[in-house]
C-alpha cells in the first residue's frame, strides 16, 4: 500500500482558503488506487481562527484518510515526528509559499518521491500580486536546490509552461487534473427579459475582480440583483468595492452574503441566473465548475480551464474590461425563459463533456507511481 503524506496549510473544516482545500478533499474521497492518505495541516482557518478539532493527533477523515491538525508552535518538531511515524512513500506538498508545509517537508522527508503541487501560484496573474515577496521566496527555493529534488504537479499543460518559465526547463513536471465535486443540477430559476440575478462565490481579492463587475453594473439599466459570497481576503480591496457599490443606480442591488461553508453554497446558486467571476487567473475554479454542474451559465475570463463557453452556449469568456463585462451581463439579462432554459441545459452538458474521471484516475495513479515521473 502506498502511503501519501499531504502537507497543506489549511484543510476541512477550514474553507476560507478556497480551491486547494476542495481539491484535496475530492482527491482523497474519489481516488480509486490502493493508497493511504495522511494529511498534515494547520489548526486554523485562513483568518487565523482556530478550528474545532482535536489538535496534534490523528483524526479520521474518510475510510482511507487521517488528518493531523498541527498547533502553530513546534510545527517543525511535529513534522519530524510525523515523517518518522508515517514513513511516507510519497510526499505531496500543496502550494509554494510556506516553510512549514512545503520547504521543511521537502528538506526533511526521505520519501521516495516528493511532489509540489503549484496550484496556480506561478500563473503571471498570481505572481503579479505581492510580487516582491514571491520573488524572494522563489529565490530561496532555488538556492536550497528544491526544484531538483521534486516533481512539480501541474493541473494542465498551460500550468506546466508557467512552471518551466519560473523553475527552468530541466525540472520534472507531472500533469494531473483536479477531481470535481460531485453535484447535481438545480431547478431552473424563473427568468424574464430585462432582469437578472448574478452571484459570485469566491475569496474577495483583486484576483477575483469583483470591482470590475461593480463598475460594469454602474452602466447597466436592467434590474439586477448581485450577491457576493466569500471570505474577505483583502480588506482594502473590499473597501474599494463598497465605495463603488454606494455609487450604483437604484436599479442595481448588491448584497454581501458573507462567508459560506461549502455545504451552503447551493442556496445562492439556486436563487441566481448567472454565476459571474472574471478572475485574473484560476488554476481550476471549483466554484465555476460547480455552477456549470448546477445548470448555471457563467461569465468568466479566458484565464481559467473553462474556455470556449460561447461555442457551447454555456456562458461567456469575457475580456477583462468594463465594456466587455457589461455586454456579457446584458446578453443574459435580455434573455427570456426559453432562451435561458437552453443556456442552463448547455451549461450542464458542457460540464459533463469537460470532465473525464477515468483520465483523472489514471493521471493520479501515474503521479503517485514510483516508476513514473
Amino acid at each position: 500500500m502506498t502511503k501519501v503524506l499531504i502537507c497543506i496549510p489549511w484543510f476541512h473544516p477550514a474553507f476560507r482558503a478556497g480551491g486547494p482545500i476542495q481539491s484535496i478533499a475530492n482527491l482523497v474521497k474519489q481516488f480509486p488506487g490502493d493508497s493511504r492518505f495522511y494529511i498534515y495541516c494547520g489548526n486554523t482557518d485562513l483568518n487565523g481562527i482556530s478550528l474545532t478539532v482535536p489538535e496534534s493527533q490523528w483524526v479520521d477523515y474518510c475510510s482511507n484518510t487521517k488528518v493531523w491538525y498541527a498547533k502553530s508552535s513546534g510545527r517543525r518538531n511535529q513534522l519530524r515526528t510525523i515523517l518518522k511515524e508515517v514513513q511516507p512513500t510519497i510526499l505531496f506538498c500543496i502550494g509554494l509559499y510556506d516553510l512549514n508545509f512545503t520547504i521543511y517537508p521537502v528538506l526533511y522527508s526521505t520519501a521516495a518521491k516528493k511532489i509540489i503541487s503549484v496550484r496556480g501560484m506561478l500563473h503571471p496573474g498570481a505572481l503579479s500580486q505581492k510580487s516582491f515577496k514571491k520573488k524572494i521566496y522563489l529565490l530561496l527555493m532555488k538556492s536550497l536546490g528544491i526544484p531538483a529534488k521534486v516533481v512539480f504537479h501541474a493541473t494542465d499543460v498551460t500550468e506546466a509552461q508557467y512552471i518551466r518559465q519560473e523553475m527552468g526547463d530541466k525540472v520534472t513536471i507531472a500533469i494531473a487534473g483536479n477531481y470535481p465535486a460531485i453535484t447535481k443540477p438545480l431547478p431552473v430559476a424563473a427568468k424574464m427579459p430585462g432582469m437578472i440575478n448574478l452571484v459570485s462565490i469566491a475569496l474577495i481579492s483583486a484576483m477575483k475582480n469583483h470591482l470590475l463587475i461593480i463598475e460594469a453594473l454602474q452602466q447597466i439599466e436592467l434590474i439586477v440583483e448581485y450577491k457576493i459570497c466569500g471570505p474577505i481576503k483583502d480588506v482594502n480591496y473590499w473597501q474599494q468595492c463598497k465605495e463603488a457599490i454606494n455609487k450604483l443606480p437604484v436599479n442595481i442591488k448588491v448584497q454581501y452574503e458573507g462567508e459560506l461553508p461549502p455545504e451552503k453554497l447551493e442556496i445562492p446558486l439556486l436563487q441566481s441566473h448567472v454565476f459571474i467571476l472574471p478572475s485574473k487567473s484560476e488554476n481550476f475554479g471549483h466554484a465555476l465548475l460547480g455552477a456549470l454542474n448546477a445548470g448555471r451559465p457563467v461569465i468568466t475570463s479566458r484565464f481559467t480551464p473553462w474556455n470556449d463557453l460561447e461555442a457551447a452556449q454555456a456562458g461567456i469568456n469575457s475580456d477583462l474590461t468594463v465594456k466587455a463585462i457589461k455586454e456579457a451581463i446584458l446578453f443574459f439579462g435580455k434573455m427570456n425563459q426559453d432562451e435561458y432554459d437552453k443556456s442552463c441545459e448547455s451549461a450542464i452538458a458542457y460540464a459533463a463533456n469537460r470532465i473525464n474521471t477515468k483520465e483523472i484516475d489514471l493521471s493520479y495513479s501515474k503521479l503517485f507511481s514510483l516508476s513514473s515521473n
